[in-house]
């Protein structure tokens, strides 16, 4: 059975014009469903998984892998599960906040009308001394390998947000820092992430290894503004999935009675003013100049 090409004339080769279109909504239509689906990479069990609408499709078990950040969302986020995490199954948050100030409104149990002053956002209400609530930020990436290809969503733990640099490996927000302390944004390079083997849960490390040459860098900027980069940005992990079902403990899996209800909806309209930030940690010392980049970008 011979292989089926894009087009009978011009195999499956797509003119420039069209290489960087987004579906529209005809096209979505007639697919049945969302059409390309929420594409995110995962990095469950130290592992890369391409995961695409909650379904694992391949691995990339290599310690590194070269991406280019297109976007990244401008917030920590926050995300509570009440109910116990079971292995391949999505489920949807409790409780979760895009800007890290309040609960989203499309959240079924906003636990508090501010995260600054909710119960879980304590340390210690987690597992030992962890806070329930985890913070996260959301970025979209490309590969480095298919540029011009599609747009993952990359949802890091804190602690690959946060912390000092230790021993040449940076967490995302030193790594930025970093580059942008030499006048060098973070999506004008290819950003090699890594994990880091001495934690105990996956943990990534940031570093670049190549500038992007000037038709690279005009592709990853047009795919920032694309819908795909917005909307990985914006959706948690479990939107992405398409996951509905909600982790509830059984006190909540229960119908709520009108009172509840309406005490569920004054959580949610309350106005939110401050902001919680995490603790600050002490600094340790950063690679001095821009050098150390470049003799990376040699490297690998």
């Amino acid at each position: 059975m011979s292989e089926m090409t894009l087009f009978s004339k011009g195999g499956n080769t797509l003119p420039a014009h069209l290489q960087n279109l987004q579906l529209d909504a005809t096209t979505k239509a007639l697919m049945g469903g969302s059409g390309s689906g929420g594409k995110r990479i995962s990095i469950r069990g130290n592992v890369f998984r391409m995961m695409v609408d909650g379904k694992e499709i391949a691995q990339n078990e290599d310690r590194a892998m070269p991406i280019i950040i297109a976007a990244a969302n401008p917030n920590v986020s926050r995300t509570f599960y009440a109910g116990v995490y079971q292995e391949g199954q999505a489920m949807a948050p409790t409780c979760w906040s895009n800007d890290g100030v309040s609960p989203d409104i499309k959240a079924e149990a906003p636990q508090s009308g501010k995260c600054a002053t909710c119960s879980q956002n304590i340390k210690g209400s987690g597992q030992g001394d962890s806070r329930a609530c985890r913070f996260s930020q959301r970025l979209a990436v490309l590969l480095e390998n298919d540029i011009r290809g599609d747009v993952y969503q990359l949802t890091l733990p804190a602690q690959s947000i946060f912390g000092a640099v230790e021993n040449g490996k940076m967490p995302l927000q030193a790594y930025a820092k970093f580059l942008g302390s030499h006048g060098l944004p973070v999506t004008a390079v290819v950003t090699e992430m890594r994990f880091d083997t001495a934690s105990a849960t996956p943990r990534l490390t940031f570093k670049a290894i190549r500038p992007l040459n000037e038709e690279e860098l005009a592709l990853a900027q047009l795919k920032g503004q694309s819908a795909d980069a917005k909307a990985a940005i914006a959706a948690t992990a479990a939107q992405m999935d398409g996951a509905t079902k909600v982790s509830l403990p059984t006190e909540m899996g229960k119908m709520l009675d009108e009172d509840e209800a309406k005490a569920m909806a004054k959580v949610k309209a309350e106005a939110v003013e401050e902001t919680a930030e995490p603790t600050k940690r002490a600094k340790k010392a950063a690679p001095k100049d821009v050098a150390d980049i470049l003799d990376d970008w040699a490297e690998e």
